[in-house]
């Protein structure tokens, strides 16, 4: 039995509907502008350009529904995007085989403190203190393969307090699901327990303590969520 020097981490999870099994995450890859219309609203190019990547750290995951404000901002934003669970990676997969390491999928926000972004942004310096901070991915719990296929189209929408802010549908992705994994899979060696969420339709605004953003992806599921 191996001797650590302090106590180690928790495995972080995430929770499968209908199921007391839990989901071990690993890494959380996020792609920037996936949506034209978000691309727009945000000052870019809505062309299909090459993809890009971010993290956000595992444990920014959070499932208890909400979403504590953080620290050092008044300015954060919320972006529904539907999250991809796999079960399986390698290097260089094939854009015709990626979906076959799919495990699940699950409704997740990528919360964003949208000041410091932009001030990361200005001086050229890296998104973490923006994208990876505690709590700034709630996620709805898992649903498999098996139960809801490999969503392609659908209503992408969230409401806060009931007021429609996000709309979009999953087959106005730029790049779609197998060629995320596979353009990941170029640059990174992907493995069980990865999760990919995979960019906001347009519409991204800031919350406030007290509100209630409530999270539909068709045919994924639903998550609600209030900022506390």
């Amino acid at each position: 039995m191996a001797d650590y020097a302090i106590t180690p981490p928790p495995v972080v999870t995430l929770p499968i509907s209908g199921s007391e099994t839990l989901f071990p995450v690993r890494r959380v890859y996020c792609i920037g502008r996936n949506y034209a219309a978000h691309a727009i609203e945000m000052g870019h190019d809505p062309n299909r350009e090459p993809p890009f990547f971010f993290q956000k750290n595992a444990n920014n995951l959070i499932t208890d529904g909400t979403f504590p404000y953080p620290p050092k901002t008044s300015d954060v934003h919320h972006e529904i995007e539907m999250v991809v669970a796999l079960k399986s990676g390698g290097v260089n997969i094939p854009v015709d085989q990626a979906l076959d390491h799919v495990w699940g999928y699950a409704v997740g926000l990528d919360m964003t403190r949208r000041d410091l972004q932009s001030q990361a942004k200005d001086m050229g310096r890296p998104w973490e203190t923006g994208k990876s901070f505690e709590f700034s991915a709630p996620c709805s719990a898992l649903r498999p393969v098996s139960d809801v296929g490999h969503p392609d189209a659908g209503l992408v929408q969230l409401k806060v307090n009931g007021v429609a802010k996000q709309t979009g549908d999953l087959n106005q992705l730029i790049w779609k699901v197998p060629e995320m994994i596979s353009y990941l899979s170029e640059y990174f060696e992907l493995a069980p327990g990865d999760i990919i969420m995979t960019g906001t339709p347009a519409g991204v605004a800031s919350v406030v303590k007290g509100d209630v953003m409530e999270c539909h992806v068709a045919g994924v599921g639903d998550l609600t969520v209030t900022v506390v």
